[in-house]
């Protein structure tokens, strides 16, 4: 939780200073969230997150070091710069994809789960356990894939579990305006899984939720629904004023900061001393400064690394990796014919 903290801010330094560019949704506030579910998770496990990912990118085991690198879109990134804020992803980590469009990545987590339950049942891996977390907002449960994705996983009892981070905010619209029933984990017992509200704030609460959902779904019993009543304490994006929301609101969230409230759980119950969380946090700045410093010295992508990763083989569409036009067949010039 501190390194999702600690790195964000650091993002948000960067992002003024000229370094990262586009847009870059923070997620200050919602760490209990990110580290509550995804903690739990094994290596083989996927995640499918959101444009807000960089810190779903970490608590999957993204080093901190590719994420900045990302970030400052570098070859060092995690896509080799050619993600940036929005799209992280890591094969290695299983971590499938930051997406750009709310409710996008839902159907993609929605087919990774079903990959599983193929894997195990029809490809006979019996050890394949492996489950999905889909992370999406409020505002993205009054979109069609949502409901389609609920209705699919439930029908087939996918081994995924529905992370709905309601932040109370859509960019700008509020959530209590945007829907006809702002208890959204009412939707799941709607599409026979389980629906679970939990306090998106504190960490244990999220992780005991958790563990049950995501036990459930590698137990092969099906999907669950969970919203985590969270806030995130920065504005939709760093491109964001933030004068839409009421300072009292903000102040009564911050308040109740995930972080404070479990460091002030683990002093009163002996969990740990002010000197072993100051020495987390001293480990933790040097971790993102190292992140920055070598994010700052990795090289550009090169021109030629423009197309790859465009079309599955650039050369069978007669482009190069150089962006370049090529044909072989005699009757088509350069500058003339198109693909």
């Amino acid at each position: 939780m501190i390194l999702g903290r600690a790195f964000e801010d650091m993002c948000a330094q960067m992002y003024y200073r000229g370094k990262m560019f586009g847009f870059v949704h923070l997620y200050n506030g919602q760490e209990a969230v990110s580290t509550g579910f995804i903690k739990l998770l094994k290596r083989e496990d996927s995640v499918v997150s959101t444009y807000r990912d960089h810190v779903h990118a970490l608590s999957k085991g993204v080093p901190a070091r590719a994420v900045m690198s990302e970030l400052f879109g570098k070859t060092t990134g995690c896509c080799r710069g050619q993600g940036g804020s929005m799209h992280m992803f890591s094969k290695e980590h299983n971590l499938i994809g930051g997406f750009a469009f709310i409710g996008e990545g839902i159907p993609v987590a929605t087919g990774a789960a079903f990959s599983s339950k193929y894997r195990r049942e029809v490809l006979k891996e019996a050890d394949c356990d492996h489950v999905t977390l889909a992370f999406f907002g409020d505002g993205t449960c009054n979109n069609g894939q949502f409901f389609e994705c609920l209705n699919m996983a439930a029908l087939w009892k996918l081994p995924i579990v529905f992370v709905v981070e309601n932040n109370l905010w859509a960019i700008g619209m509020s959530h209590m305006r945007a829907t006809s029933d702002p208890e959204i984990w009412k939707k799941g017992p709607a599409f026979g899984m389980p629906g679970v509200h939990v306090d998106g704030m504190d960490v244990l609460k999220v992780r005991e939720v958790a563990k049950e959902a995501i036990g459930r779904a590698r137990r092969g019993e099906g999907p669950t629904l969970v919203e985590c009543e969270t806030y995130r304490f920065r504005g939709h994006s760093l491109a964001d004023p933030d004068e839409l929301r009421d300072p009292a609101e903000k102040a009564h969230y911050a308040a109740r900061d995930p972080i404070t409230a479990l460091k002030k759980y683990m002093i009163e119950n002996s969990l740990a001393s002010e000197a072993e969380l100051k020495a987390i946090e001293k480990k933790i700045d040097e971790v993102v400064e190292d992140a920055v410093e070598f994010a700052d010295e990795s090289p550009l992508p090169s021109r030629s690394q423009l197309l790859e990763n465009v079309f599955a083989d650039p050369r069978g569409f007669g482009i190069g990796p150089d962006g370049r036009y090529r044909c072989e067949d005699p009757k088509f010039t350069e500058g003339t014919a198109h693909v």
